[in-house]
């Protein structure tokens, strides 16, 4: 079984307006609800790709509901804990034919208790099962909760993928996740350089694999990706052809499609190639990405080997 978690989810509030003036009462063209948060964006992914998964997590209050309902109804399985107080957070994002604005919540506190009940849930993960870790860590949690979990679940010899940033990523290695998946702009930022080639990502890339990670999975926009595999193949992907709409869920539904490839075939070439398609296929929507248009964008997914 593959478990998500997310740590702090959200309703992503998106609205489109002309114009964005502060000080003003402004009123928008059209408005749209979401389910969010990073390890949400792979549960529905996976969904999509008809992939058994479990979204775990912390919920709270009427906004936690719509968070777990809205899942429900898509047929995606659940099993966040419920927290006694506060509320799932808001995320609002503003969208004007110039420019795009986003107001983040900051979610609600999460007490050792309910803490507890995330461990007692990873207990019964075995090394059939995979965990992926997607998203920042919210306040009242330690900095280093992702790798206290993946400390908790080593022994158990479970897949771990983790989807972060910085030193949240970093930490993690020397736990010898899967899987990550940096952008070209966070390796840039992991090491403090700049990216100038396909030979820095490359470079920066073995530098994380020697560091611990098993497979190095490296998103470039436009560029397309790189996967720096466990065996030490290197594969690169090209973007098909189609309009950014929306950056958010990009990333998780690239993370996702490598998922359900590498289920399907255990092919690393077939995993990033179905990852590229997925991603792109969310980049070109306005929520994440179909089954039927990440199907149709397939076969513009060209795989070579460096």
């Amino acid at each position: 079984m593959i478990y998500t978690v997310t740590l702090n989810p959200s309703i992503d509030y998106v609205v489109n307006m002309n114009q964005l003036t502060e000080g003003a009462v402004n009123r928008v063209n059209t408005e749209h609800f979401y389910a969010g948060g990073k390890g949400i964006n792979v549960s529905q992914i996976l969904n999509q790709h008809e992939i058994d998964n479990i979204a775990l997590g912390f919920i709270s209050g009427f906004t936690g509901d719509f968070i777990q309902s809205s899942l429900h109804e898509k047929g995606i399985k659940t099993d966040f804990i419920q927290l006694k107080e506060g509320y799932s957070r808001i995320n609002m994002k503003v969208k004007t034919l110039s420019d795009e604005t986003e107001i983040n919540g900051s979610g609600p506190k999460i007490s050792n208790e309910e803490i507890e009940k995330l461990y007692q849930k990873l207990d019964g993960l075995t090394s059939e099962d995979t965990l992926v870790l997607a998203g920042s860590i919210p306040a009242s949690l330690p900095d280093d909760f992702y790798e206290q979990i993946m400390k908790y679940v080593a022994p158990k010899q479970v897949k771990v993928i983790v989807d972060a940033t910085k030193n949240l990523l970093l930490n993690v290695l020397k736990y010898q996740p899967f899987l990550i998946k940096p952008n070209h702009h966070e390796i840039a930022e992991m090491f403090n350089v700049t990216i100038s080639s396909t030979e820095d990502l490359l470079h920066y890339g073995n530098q994380l694999k020697e560091m611990g990670a098993q497979n190095v999975l490296i998103s470039m926009g436009g560029d397309g990706a790189i996967l720096i595999s466990e065996t030490g193949e290197i594969y690169r992907s090209n973007v098909p052809k189609g309009t950014v709409k929306n950056s958010v869920g990009a990333g998780d539904s690239m993370v996702a499609g490598f998922i359900a490839g590498y289920q399907k075939d255990a092919s690393y070439e077939e995993a990033l190639r179905l990852g590229a398609a997925s991603g792109s296929a969310t980049a070109f929507s306005s929520d994440v990405a179909t089954r039927g248009y990440i199907d149709e964008l397939v076969s513009q997914i060209n795989v070579t080997k460096l």
